[in-house]
């Protein structure tokens, strides 16, 4: 128990002392919600990593579908590193980053009034990132009380409001390069944590191979009556695999959480050292949760998933772990619960502030009242999510727990093609983007109202996000093939930003013969 307070002790600590550091970071609106575009390739990279992977995917996800997909849920965490980290840093990346500076938006909400001459999309936006972050917020919460109660025997409501409090403290405090400083410390947590507890939990079982020979005997005849079906490639549900990879891994595209990372880079080599990096963390930290997840199944002896739930997979296999390692993994948990919630609190207040409330004052609004007001939105932010999550755990209110499972479906579905489609292609239209707007927050709440009306196949609402997903990139275009485009010169001028020459040494950019002939006389 010693050792465990100890560390406990020294994680919060350091995080503060951070964010005591960082508030020279943050005394305008710009650096308090970009880090004053200076940030660089590690930070970025670990807090676009620790952003996307919350103790949701550590506890919940990874005990879920490794329980449904066996060691063939590690596909997820491939793809997350390969669609959510390595295309999305390649295809998004430093267009967001030099579009986003040449609109002067610090925000998605502002990008999509800039970029398509909107102030209503603006509002919208926002308005959609509030109705879904605040409870996908609450959701970080989850598996902490397993945890905790294992490891410290606590109440989860005190968990929950000393975590939100130090979370808090560092965010306000110090803004985005707080939360950045930290999101790389914890990065590096959960990075060692995962090795260490998927060696040992492999360890207990007699090795990989005679763990990956055990699930291969273990049989389930209401999933699937063929043999060995949970150590197999592809698993006993390969559609439905499908649809939790598209959802977990295109989903980033869309999430202003993780996009606005790309707002804050400081530069283009920033760019191609944070792809490799963020990459690299998505494989170890995803691809080590799901794997982990996928020997859900060997120690059913020690859990009851009718009862229990999901949630209590994972923490039913650590729990004959060593007391140094439990205490890792407690930690794990915690790093991984306050750099999202960290980033998702920021990402409301400073869209709620400059989106929302900043446009209605009509300009009278100076930085100093901005900041102000971001910093009281997070506190408010955070304590509806603690409000939300006590709820949830002491009432067990299903409604609550069915919104934070559409949250990310709705929020990337809305976003996802019309922010794409507004970094690459000039003819996309207003109209285009309130559809798909529309489409994928009425489809998604939809889901959670009426699920039993929908096809069989979008019942889930992880297909049914994933459907919305896939479906904005196609109206997208469609819509604005038939509706009327933007006027071409402020077209021209936004992709602009494209086009303005810069000078860059030969080791970046190789000459051509022309250039090289000339430099030769």
């Amino acid at each position: 128990m010693f050792i465990k307070i100890l560390l406990l002790v020294l994680f919060f600590g350091t995080m503060i002392g951070i964010g005591v550091y960082s508030r020279r970071h943050a005394t305008d609106v710009n650096g308090f919600v970009l880090g004053g575009r200076a940030v660089g390739p590690w930070l970025t990279a670990f807090a676009f990593g620790t952003s996307y992977f919350s103790a949701v995917i550590f506890v919940g996800y990874a005990g879920q579908f490794g329980w449904k997909y066996g060691i063939a849920s590690t596909w997820i965490g491939i793809g997350n590193a390969l669609i959510g980290s390595l295309m999305a840093w390649t295809i998004l990346g430093r267009r967001t980053r030099i579009m986003t500076q040449h609109l002067d938006s610090a925000t998605m909400p502002q990008f999509f009034e800039t970029r398509f001459q909107s102030p209503a999309l603006k509002i919208a936006s926002s308005v959609i990132v509030f109705i879904f972050l605040i409870p996908y917020t609450a959701s970080l919460y989850n598996g902490l009380s397993r945890l905790f109660g294992m490891a410290f025997n606590i109440d989860y409501s005190i968990c929950v409001i000393a975590m939100a409090v130090l979370t808090g403290i560092y965010v306000i405090a110090g803004g985005y390069m707080a939360t950045a400083i930290n999101d790389f410390i914890q990065g590096i947590i959960m990075l060692v944590g995962i090795v260490a507890v998927v060696a040992a939990v492999l360890n207990g079982q007699g090795g990989f191979m005679e763990a990956l020979n055990k699930l291969g005997s273990v049989n389930d005849a209401s999933v699937s009556a063929t043999p060995g079906i949970f150590n197999s490639f592809f698993g006993p549900d390969p559609f439905g695999l499908f649809g939790v990879v598209i959802l977990t891994s295109l989903g980033t595209w869309g999430l202003p959480q993780m996009v606005q990372k790309f707002y804050a880079i400081k530069s283009e080599k920033s760019i191609h050292k944070g792809t490799v990096i963020s990459t690299v963390f998505a494989f170890v930290v995803a691809g080590g949760c799901y794997f982990l997840g996928g020997f859900g199944r060997l120690f059913s002896d020690k859990v009851d998933v009718a009862k229990d739930g999901f949630d209590a997979i994972i923490p039913a296999m650590l729990s004959g772990l060593p007391t140094i390692l439990i205490a890792v993994v407690v930690i794990l948990v915690l790093s991984a619960s306050m750099s999202t919630l960290s980033s998702l609190v920021l990402t409301s207040s400073s869209t709620l502030t400059l989106d929302f409330i900043a446009p209605m004052t009509k300009g009278k609004m100076g930085e100093k009242k901005k900041l102000l007001t971001m910093r009281l939105l997070v506190v408010v932010f955070i304590l509806i999510s603690v409000v939300i999550a006590i709820i949830q755990a002491k009432s067990n209110v299903t409604f609550i727990a069915q919104l934070m499972g559409i949250s990310w479906g709705a929020l990337a579905g809305a976003f996802l093609a019309p922010f794409l489609y507004g970094l690459y292609w000039k003819k996309a239209t207003k109209a285009s983007v309130w559809v798909s707007f529309v489409f994928s927050s009425v489809v998604m709440i939809a889901n959670m109202l009426w699920r039993s009306a929908f096809p069989a196949v979008l019942q889930s609402p992880i297909n049914a996000g994933a459907f919305c997903m896939l479906a904005g990139l196609v109206l997208v275009p469609l819509v604005s093939l038939i509706t009327p485009k933007l006027p071409k010169a402020d077209v021209e001028q936004i992709f602009s930003c494209y086009n303005r020459k810069v000078s860059v040494p030969v080791t970046d950019a190789i000459a051509d013969e022309g250039e090289t002939e000339k430099e030769g006389k």
